[in-house]
């Protein structure tokens, strides 16, 4: 399932092929989203924002299409005029002169106005992008300690939209392994180093698997590139103490974690 670096990174190649160039064409599958075909025309995509799992799509003239792939949506890149063999139903197509982006099979499409955004349930309850160079590590610690999230253990916590936007499963388990707690600690029971610990690990491990991971040539980087060090590796020695690396079920979903180093 595509984490906030995957998402984040799907809107990069959707930006690079289109942000800033003309529209000569925008096609909407549901009725209510019809009458602002015409209104994109010769308007230009000026930015495209990640919030988890939802994309923002910003136009020149202050309309915002809002897409939330849930599990089945996916966003495509092609040259315009180019046909493309698929099963997918097609919900979205906006192009320009040289490239297209098509969005398949989403069912949760809205265009919003300026004062919609403010106002959209779903951006109303998720919480800040971890992939959002504006937020600071202090900020994710006051979150940590704010009362709605503070006695919350970790297993839940770090799955919680509303608590950080963007963080998954194999995020969840790598952060807990690089700051040694538990699935079940909560962040009331920390110490102070401990909570600076995670606050930082909760913004550095996703900002790393962003820009890092998927890269074929591992030499193009030059310092740290993002592996994993506990998922999907259950039965392995951890590189930190040794222990055996093992496998269970935690708030419905696969966890990895070292029991001899994760207290």
């Amino acid at each position: 399932m595509p984490e906030g670096p995957e998402i984040r990174r799907a809107a990069d190649n959707l930006e690079a092929a289109i942000k800033g160039k003309p529209l000569t064409g925008a096609w909407f599958a549901f009725p209510q989203l019809k009458p602002y075909e015409s209104r994109l025309l010769g308007q230009t995509i000026t930015h495209i924002e990640t919030r988890g799992k939802a994309l923002l799509t910003h136009f020149s003239n202050q309309l915002t299409l809002y897409s939330h792939n849930q599990l089945y949506g996916v966003w495509r890149v092609v040259k315009t005029g180019e046909t493309v063999q698929t099963n997918r139903v097609l919900r979205v197509k906006l192009q320009s002169a040289e490239n297209t982006i098509l969005l398949y099979s989403a069912s949760d499409i809205e265009m919003l106005t300026p004062e919609q955004l403010t106002t959209h349930p779903f951006l109303q309850r998720v919480g800040p992008d971890v992939l959002d160079p504006r937020l600071t590590v202090e900020v994710v610690k006051a979150r940590l300690l704010s009362p709605a999230f503070r006695n919350r253990q970790f297993s839940g916590l770090l799955l919680d939209q509303a608590f950080l936007a963007g963080l998954g499963n194999y995020l969840r388990v790598e952060i807990l392994w690089e700051v040694g707690l538990a699935a079940q600690r909560k962040a009331s029971q920390l110490s102070e180093p401990q909570l600076d610990a995670l606050s930082q690990a909760l913004l550095a491990i996703p900002r790393l698997s962003y820009q890092t991971r998927g890269v074929v040539n591992e030499n193009k980087h030059h310092g740290a590139l993002f592996r994993f060090k506990v998922f999907h590796r259950d039965g392995k020695r951890c590189e930190r103490c040794g222990g055996v690396i093992e496998k269970t079920t935690v708030s419905s979903r696969p966890f990895y974690w070292c029991p001899h180093c994760q207290k």
